[in-house]
């Protein structure tokens, strides 16, 4: 697969910098996320990476590079090979970057590793299908069936209260795309044993749950494919914007209809992933 040309001039600055501050560090760098999975949208979607080193790099280096790489959407973990052959649940914090900034205690899980080992793009280094990294499908769905609850099912609670952040920001299209193919994602890696998109999992769940929820699994796909989705207080006035005049037309008479169809959606998909996990 060929990187999106912003994809590919990220990277570019991103090893420069690399190289500069600290030679000969970056031994292996790869994408996963949307940029590995085909469903990278310039302006939305942030560029995932994995980069590997001999062994785990000082976290005063690492600050410097994301410092001057600044606001770059180039988010994702610092590994070293030996950590890519081990379950991440037993490596313990590994540095992470994200939005220009490094958090050096971060948290990993299997998802990055097995989206790596299926669907990874080489950049620098050997390509992934000739290292040893670790996949196993049963840690996977463990994994998947408890981030359903520690993650998704409380954002929907914080969801529902209206006037917290989460409840203004699902009346937005980031809320709406966020949730709908966040808890779809999980839906179908608990059906299928492997990683999509968030257009993917649109897709999945347009084919998989009841005809009640397609209006609102298509609003999301609207949203995903118009690049609507930003966070923030933009993001809700964006959202009004769909039912007061701007060329966005939303499916639906007013964000608080479609925030309702949202977390409904969203409790409806959570049980039913849970149940796929209880029955495998």
């Amino acid at each position: 697969m060929t990187p999106h040309p912003k994809i590919a001039a990220i990277v570019e600055t991103y090893l420069s910098l690399a190289d500069a501050e600290a030679p000969g560090l970056v031994e292996g760098l790869y994408l996963e996320g949307s940029a590995a999975l085909g469903d990278y949208r310039p302006g939305t979607s942030d560029v995932d990476f994995v980069a590997v080193t001999s062994a785990l790099p000082p976290a005063g280096v690492l600050e410097r590079i994301h410092t001057k790489l600044g606001a770059h959407p180039f988010d994702g973990v610092y590994l070293t090979w030996d950590d890519l052959g081990h379950d991440p649940t037993s490596l313990g914090e590994r540095p992470q970057a994200h939005a220009g900034r490094l958090n050096r205690r971060g948290s990993v899980n299997p998802v990055t590793w097995h989206t790596l080992a299926r669907h990874g793009l080489t950049c620098r280094g050997p390509k992934t299908e000739d290292l040893k990294i670790w996949n196993d499908p049963e840690a996977l769905a463990t994994w998947t069936d408890r981030n359903l609850d520690l993650y998704w099912r409380r954002l929907v609670s914080r969801a529902a209260r209206p006037l917290t952040p989460w409840g203004l920001t699902c009346l937005g299209p980031y809320g709406t795309v966020w949730v709908v193919t966040g808890v779809a994602r999980l839906h179908y890696t608990l059906a299928t044993g492997e990683i999509t998109s968030k257009s993917g999992a649109g897709l999945h769940a347009r084919e998989t749950f009841p005809e009640r929820w397609h209006r609102v699994i298509d609003e999301a796909l609207r949203l995903r494919e118009e690049d609507t989705a930003v966070p923030s207080m933009a993001g809700v006035i964006a959202g009004l914007g769909d039912h007061f005049g701007t060329p966005r037309r939303s499916l639906y008479g007013s964000p608080f209809e479609r925030r309702r169809d949202v977390l409904g959606f969203a409790d409806e998909a959570i049980t039913a992933a849970h149940e796929l996990y209880r029955t495998r």
